[in-house]
């Protein structure tokens, strides 16, 4: 069955674009529902309307507090029906009560190996730490930032010389196929989180996430 997504972005939509170029290629089954961001000018609002998808800016310097952005938001969400909120970029905190009440229906691509390396400047944080390998994830959205469980991993290697722009470049080559990747498996029903809140892989709890390798396909 289609998989029905809503996508959440704040800037550019590089994430969405290959969300909606594997679409339209069929090598993803899924259509987007409609995409919304806290910021007017963010480019994934153009690239949606470019492809005639429903696209809503919701700021928060229209609300009142944060739990008014966030009704706000999520009722928009909700009118479209979505099966799954994917977070593409979106760089603002959503607050507890709008994340619990989707559980296991809103997933985060993050530009770090979690746990390592939440919140912002992530390839700052990698180089700063002298670490050899980084990476991007794919995570259940939960209160905790960054901290849901992984479902999914692509690693990079960090090279002497890396700058953050090098290493970050390196890493968005990763994210795109590994976020695609996440989408096919949950799309096809092998990915959910359970009732205990861990992630399962074809029925089965998972003991690690998944590794995306240079083939782009999970094992």
């Amino acid at each position: 069955m289609t998989l029905r997504i809503a996508v959440l972005a704040s800037g550019r939509g590089s994430n969405l674009q290959a969300i909606l170029d594997a679409i339209a290629a069929g090598t993803l089954d899924a259509t987007v529902a409609g995409v919304w961001s806290d910021r007017g000018d963010a480019g994934a609002l153009e690239r949606a309307r470019a492809a005639g998808i429903p696209a809503q800016a919701v700021r928060p310097r229209d609300h009142a507090d944060r739990h008014a952005h966030d009704s706000a938001l999520f009722a928009a969400i909700d009118a479209a029906a979505p099966e799954l909120i994917v977070c593409a970029g979106y760089m603002r905190l959503i607050g507890a009560a709008a994340v619990e009440g989707r559980a296991g229906r809103m997933i985060n691509i993050h530009p770090s190996l979690l746990p390592a390396f939440k919140g912002l400047h992530t390839h700052r944080q990698a180089l700063a730490a002298g670490v050899d390998e980084h990476g991007a994830s794919v995570h259940f959205v939960t209160a905790d930032l960054d901290g849901g469980p992984v479902i999914a991993q692509a690693r990079v290697p960090v090279h002497p010389g890396d700058d953050e722009a090098a290493l970050a470049q390196r890493v968005l080559a990763r994210e795109h196929p590994l976020l695609l990747e996440t989408l096919r498996w949950i799309a096809a029903g092998r990915v959910r989180l359970n009732a205990v809140g861990a992630v399962q892989i074809d029925g089965r709890t998972a003991a690690a996430p998944l590794q995306l390798a240079a083939n782009q396909r999970f094992p």
